[in-house]
């Protein structure tokens, strides 16, 4: 089956899947029998992710494959917001597409409940893949119950992007990595005005965003046994109110611009002076002439009391459905895509940072931006904060912390009930 076909099921998963949730029962959407899944009968593969700006490099890649092992692969790519939707109703209907992108917000739910391939056996049998060769936290994101259910794809830290021409105009030096969130401020604050904003931060940019000043200020989101909220820790809450003074002062676009141009576009529009952006973004960044011409990227600013600079790191991870009826080519393709030399490749076409070890240098060379400065985040790194209902905690978490951004509670108010939602998802979790 081609990959449209997929698409066609998976929508028609969809469909299912919601008449479900409104009340009924639902009729499989798949091709039905014992591992139906959805490999083509002529033994090609087809592979879904939700990054336009990752899927030529991929593809290229995957071209690689296919020309080494004459396995056809049929690359789509659908939009986050979209991407989860399809895939559970997928899941539903066994039609989920051979081989996807795993991201740890997601990985304890469909490994739970049977939705992926086990690569432990193929994992110890392979000559391509030692879990020791990628960072433990994100062989760990996608391990369960001492299986392994994913082979990571990459590795991604956090950094500062600012407009050089603005900072020229205004007779400012250029950010640096001795800044302190503080020198963020102060330049805020001058580059502030013709309709410019010195900074932005969107209410639900945790782990490009707050989340790193939060770590750096020695405050946290789950505490370590993932049975408790950070969300009310004096030290989040200062870190969170840094957030609320440069809102307050107008340093920032309000909440219902971002929502209608995120960072990156008001960083390409010649209206944002500086903005905290993740790795995975650089493809887009190098794409974008104005970006290309007057912006440069730096490593993040350090708390100036505690002299610590952490980077929220997360990984994304290659999974296959455990109803594909191709499980011996989706292996194969998992197999290919954690490799070294294709995790070189990713680094090398500038795709991302790779998540197999010593790959990640030559990705430095892919732009001509200052790409070190992610490469240079790794010394203090902090996983993105998990646990097994991530998306339902951090969905009503900032639900209450947009109160705070809309300037309708105060900040303070907003952390203390994002704990409070927070926990009682928690205690649910740990029942």
């Amino acid at each position: 089956m081609k990959f449209k076909k997929v698409t066609a099921i998976l929508l028609a998963g969809l469909m299912t899947f919601s008449l479900a949730a409104c009340g009924g029962g639902g009729s499989d959407s798949g091709d039905g029998g014992e591992g139906g899944g959805s490999s083509s009968g002529d033994g090609s593969l087809s592979l879904m992710l939700w990054d336009a700006n990752q899927q030529p490099g991929i593809e290229e890649i995957c071209a690689d494959f296919t020309e080494e092992t004459g396995i056809d692969v049929e690359v789509q790519m659908v939009k986050w917001d979209e991407y989860w939707t399809l895939l559970s109703a997928g899941a539903q209907g066994d039609s989920m597409p051979d081989v996807f992108w795993m991201h740890s917000n997601e990985a304890e739910r469909y490994m739970s409940n049977g939705m992926l391939l086990d690569l432990t056996d193929k994992i110890a049998e392979s000559d391509a893949i030692d879990p020791a060769n990628y960072p433990e936290d994100i062989v760990n994101l996608y391990s369960y119950e001492d299986k392994y259910y994913a082979v990571p794809k990459d590795v991604d830290t956090i950094a500062l992007w600012y407009n050089k021409t603005m900072f020229d105009e205004a007779g400012l030096e250029y950010p640096t990595a001795d800044w302190t969130w503080d020198d963020l401020y102060e330049a805020a604050k001058a580059l502030t005005k013709d309709g410019v904003y010195g900074f932005a931060c969107s209410a639900t940019n945790n782990q490009a965003g707050y989340y790193n000043l939060i770590y750096d200020m020695g405050g946290y989101i789950i505490n370590d046994d993932k049975t408790e909220s950070g969300w009310d820790d004096p030290n989040t809450i200062k870190a969170m109110q840094y957030f609320e003074k440069m809102t307050q002062e107008g340093l920032m676009p309000s909440q219902q611009t971002l929502s209608e141009s995120a960072e990156d576009v008001l960083l390409g529009a010649g209206t944002l002076a500086m903005t905290t952006m993740g790795s995975w973004m650089v493809a887009a960044m190098r794409d974008n002439d104005y970006i290309a011409q007057n912006c440069d990227c730096v490593e993040l600013p350090k708390d100036a009391a505690s002299g610590k600079r952490v980077s929220i790191y997360n990984g994304l991870g290659w999974a296959a459905s455990a109803k594909t009826g191709n499980p011996d080519g989706a292996w194969q393709l998992i197999e290919y895509l954690g490799s070294k030399d294709a995790q070189l490749k990713q680094a090398e076409l500038g795709v991302t940072m790779s998540a197999y070890k010593d790959t990640s240098d030559a990705w430095v060379n892919c732009a001509d931006f200052n790409l070190q400065a992610y490469l240079n985040m790794m010394d203090d790194m902090v996983i993105r904060p998990y646990s097994k209902q991530t998306v339902t905690w951090e969905n009503a978490v900032n639900d209450e912390l947009k109160k705070a951004w809309m300037q309708e509670v105060s900040m303070e108010e907003a952390c203390k009930a994002a704990a409070e939602v927070m926990n009682e998802t928690l205690a649910e979790e740990n029942e």
